[in-house]
C-alpha cells in the first residue's frame, strides 16, 4: 500500500477465480461476509452503492463502471466526509489466483481528512485481508476472533420491563445464559438485561458486536446489568466461540444435519410422552407461553432458516432493521392451522424434513465457493442452543401445569 496525493492503493493475490472475487465486491449477502455488517447494492451504471459496519460508520455511493469479472468503480462518501471520493477495483487472472487491485483516490487535504484516510486505510487493509481468507477458506475472520458472552438474547421492550421491575426499557435480556460458557460463570442468570459491556453501552444485537470486536477470548470484561431493579456490576471472562466440524462433501453435510434434526425430534417427542392437550395448552403467566405455543414458535424459526438458507445460496438474504419481537398473532395463527398437539408437533416434523431435503439438494459442487459453504455449515451444525432453551421452557411449563 501507498499514499501518494491522498490516494491509496492495495493489491492482494487471492486464489479464487476472478467471477468469485467479482461476486464478492457486487453481491450485498457477499460483501456482508467480508467487508462491512449490512449492504444494499444494484450493480450496474447508476445503481446505488450502501455499506454500514456496527460501529455507526456507513457510506453510499454508486456504481461508474462495471465490467463483469474485470473491473468496477463506485463513488465513496462516508458518513461525516467532506466530500466524495472513488473506489476503483480491477481484476487480474495470475494462474488459479487473481490479483486485486484496488485504489481509493479522491480525498481532500488537510483538516478532517487525515483520519478519513487512516480509516480508510485500515478498513480496506483488514477488509481484502478477510476476503481471501473468505474465499479461500470460508472463514470470517471478523467472527472467528469474536468472542462470546454466552448468552441466548431474549425480547425485551418496555412492557417487559415493566413486568421484571427494571428501570430502563433499552438494553439487552438474557434468554438463558447457555451451559459451560462465560455469562454462567460469571452468574448472569435469565432476565437478567445487560446495559453496558466493556464501557460500552449495548441496547441491542450489534452493539454487543461492537462492544466485543476489540476483545478476544479469556479477555475479561465488566458487564453491567440490571436484575430487577437492582443494578449490578461484575467481571466477566469472554468466551471463545466454539465451531463445527464442517464436511467437505455435501452428502456427509447434509447427513450430519439430518441426524442433528433426528436427535432433537426424538429428544422433543420423549418429552412429550404423556403429555395430554389441556397440559399443552396450560399459560403459566399473562403472556407467557403454553408447550403448544413454543412449539409454534419453532415452527416459525424454521420457515425462516429456509428462506435465510435460499437468500445465502442466491446471494440476497433478507435484512430487518430490528427484531420486532414474538409477536401473540404469529403463535396463535400458527395454532389456528395446527390446533393439536400432534398436529403442531407434525408440522414441525414436516419443516424439519424440508430443511434435511433443502440441504440435500445443494448442489456438489457447493464447496469450492467456500464462503457460501462456510456459513451455512456454522449456522446449520452448531450447537442447538435455541432449541434446548425452548426445550427447559417447555419442562419447566409442563412441571407448573401438573402442581
Amino acid at each position: 500500500m501507498s499514499t501518494n496525493s491522498q490516494t491509496l492503493n492495495f493489491t492482494q493475490s487471492i486464489k479464487a477465480a476472478p467471477k468469485q472475487v467479482f461476486y464478492a465486491f457486487t453481491h450485498a449477502s457477499a460483501l456482508n461476509e467480508w467487508l462491512c455488517d449490512f449492504s444494499t447494492v444494484i450493480p450496474n451504471p447508476g445503481g446505488r452503492i450502501y455499506l454500514w459496519w456496527n460501529t455507526g460508520y456507513f457510506t453510499s455511493g454508486e456504481f461508474t463502471v462495471v465490467e463483469k469479472d474485470e473491473k468496477l468503480s463506485f463513488t465513496w462518501h462516508g458518513h461525516q466526509d467532506p466530500s466524495d471520493s472513488k473506489v476503483n477495483v480491477s481484476l487480474l487472472p495470475e494462474g488459479e489466483n487473481t490479483l486485486v487491485s484496488l485504489e481509493h483516490s479522491g480525498f481532500g487535504s488537510g483538516g478532517s481528512w487525515t483520519n478519513i484516510i487512516q480509516q480508510c486505510k485500515e478498513g480496506w487493509e483488514n477488509g481484502l485481508e478477510n476476503l481471501t481468507s473468505v474465499l479461500e477458506t470460508g472463514k470470517d475472520w471478523r467472527f472467528i476472533r469474536r468472542p462470546m458472552l454466552g448468552i441466548i438474547v431474549g425480547e425485551f421492550n418496555e412492557d417487559i420491563a415493566k413486568k421484571l421491575g427494571v428501570p430502563v426499557d433499552k438494553g439487552t435480556r438474557i434468554d438463558d445464559p447457555v451451559k459451560g460458557l462465560g455469562a454462567e460463570a460469571a452468574g448472569l442468570q435469565s432476565d437478567d438485561v445487560i446495559v453496558s459491556i466493556a464501557g460500552q453501552e449495548t441496547t441491542d444485537h450489534p452493539s454487543i458486536t461492537n462492544a466485543l470486536k476489540a476483545h478476544r477470548a479469556v479477555d475479561k470484561v465488566e458487564v453491567i446489568f440490571y436484575r430487577g431493579d437492582e443494578k449490578k456490576s461484575v467481571m466477566m471472562e469472554l468466551s471463545s466461540r466454539p465451531f463445527p466440524e464442517i464436511p467437505e462433501k455435501t452428502t456427509d453435510f447434509s447427513k450430519a444435519v439430518e441426524t442433528g434434526y433426528s436427535e432433537q425430534y426424538k429428544e422433543l417427542t420423549k418429552f412429550l410422552e404423556g403429555v395430554t392437550e389441556e397440559e399443552a395448552s396450560f399459560i403459566p403467566r399473562k403472556d407467557e407461553w403454553s408447550i403448544k405455543d413454543t412449539i409454534a414458535h419453532l415452527v416459525q424459526g424454521e420457515r425462516f432458516l429456509n428462506i435465510w438458507i435460499s437468500g445465502v445460496i442466491g446471494g440476497f438474504q433478507p435484512h430487518y432493521d430490528d427484531f420486532g419481537g414474538n409477536l401473540p398473532v404469529v403463535n396463535q395463527a400458527t395454532l389456528a392451522a395446527y390446533p393439536t398437539l400432534p398436529e403442531i408437533l407434525e408440522q414441525l416434523k414436516r419443516l424439519n424434513k424440508e430443511t434435511v431435503a433443502l440441504v440435500k439438494g445443494l448442489p456438489d459442487d457447493l464447496p469450492i465457493y467456500k464462503n457460501i459453504y462456510w456459513r451455512l455449515g456454522i449456522t446449520l451444525l452448531e450447537s442447538p442452543y435455541h432449541f434446548e432453551v425452548h426445550l427447559n421452557q417447555m419442562r419447566e411449563t409442563l412441571e407448573l401445569s401438573r402442581k
